[in-house]
């Protein structure tokens, strides 16, 4: 497990239902169900790349609390720490997109288990024995009050027991407004050594935007995105900043490729051009494979690298999480993306 290096991913487990065969919503007469969460599916790339994976979450004490921690340990991410508590599992519906129509997301989260989670209630201390990376993300602190206490009280808990602190701002405004959402993180950055985000997130939670770039369009320029980075690193000491670049050409096609700001260079992944088979839980993938590089010594470079290319391929795969190998990760870097039949 070099070295056993560990890390701990704190948030929200949910079911995921999804329409099949592209459906809308309307037109769906099943759905097909999963277990998920931002930090969930990082926590899977982490333990699916050979590194010790825990989730601190709450679930309800019932047969669907039991099925969500089934379908996480199948995958090799530990569960000790999930809490058995509260009324139900927060749910969201996934309709997912193709060409020129988008994917879209109803949300079914109000009162869910760990929107009750509180100070005190966790045992840091015992969580944090033996481990070296604490990651979360913005989804946390937006489900309650108690939620973004909790959060805080976890990141100051990390950072006295020594480990390096994560983040993900996944900004989603189904969840909180700008306003709120902008308050409460920029009060947790000051615990945040590794900040991660997409194209709009720091414009929408820092108030860091990249000028002169229209997402909408789909064109970006890495080297607005390296201001940003600059000025995110200047304004809170990050000691990483990495982002995700999504050229958004249609729902089913993408160009794709990530930065990292080391505090001294910033570090451009080779661009992939992606055709989607399920772009939800990408970035997920990318902040796990970003977490493996880090915590394993890889140089600048190559972490951006693998986790550029270990992202690219979760596009390919139906579902929230990355099942791909190290070993494909390492191939594709080596420049084996033509999809050719292996025999």
């Amino acid at each position: 497990m070099h070295g056993q290096r560990n890390a701990v991913f704190f948030g929200e487990l949910l079911m995921r239902l999804a329409t099949k065969r592209y459906e809308r919503f309307v037109q769906a007469r099943e759905f097909e169900v999963a277990y998920t969460g931002a930090e969930a599916n990082a926590a899977v790339s982490v333990a699916n790349f050979g590194l010790g994976a825990w989730v601190v979450s709450a679930v309800p004490d019932t047969e669907i609390g039991q099925a969500c921690i089934n379908f996480l340990r199948q995958f090799g991410v530990r569960t000790e720490f999930v809490l058995r508590r509260g009324n139900r599992l927060g749910t969201f519906y996934l309709e997912t997109g193709a060409s020129q129509r988008p994917a879209k997301v109803l949300y079914d989260r109000a009162g869910s288990a760990i929107t009750e989670l509180a100070p005190g209630q966790v045992n840091w201390a015992e969580v944090f024995a033996g481990k070296q990376w604490f990651h979360w993300s913005g989804t946390a602190p937006a489900l309650s009050d108690a939620m973004a206490a909790t959060t805080r009280e976890a990141c100051q808990s990390a950072r006295a027991h020594g480990l390096t602190v994560s983040c993900d701002l996944n900004y989603r405004r189904k969840l909180w407004a700008p306003e709120k959402a902008r308050a409460v993180m920029t009060d947790l950055m000051q615990y945040v050594d590794v900040l991660i985000g997409n194209e709009e997130d720091s414009a929408l939670v820092l108030g860091v935007e990249a000028e002169g770039v229209d997402v909408a369009q789909g064109a970006l320029d890495a080297a607005r995105y390296e201001e940003v980075a600059r000025e995110l690193q200047r304004r809170f000491g990050f000691r990483y900043v990495a982002t995700t670049l999504r050229e958004s050409i249609s729902a089913s096609e993408n160009g794709w490729s990530c930065l990292l700001f080391d505090g001294r260079q910033c570090h451009v992944s080779r661009k992939y051009r992606i055709w989607i088979v399920d772009r939800v839980g990408g970035g997920d993938s990318f902040s796990g494979a970003l977490i493996y590089g880090l915590l394993t010594g890889l140089s600048s470079q190559e972490t951006v690298e693998f986790a550029a290319a270990a992202s690219c391929l979760k596009h390919s795969i139906h579902g929230d999480f990355n099942h791909v190998s190290k070993a494909e990760v390492l191939a594709l870097m080596a420049g084996a993306g033509s999809g050719r039949i292996q025999r």
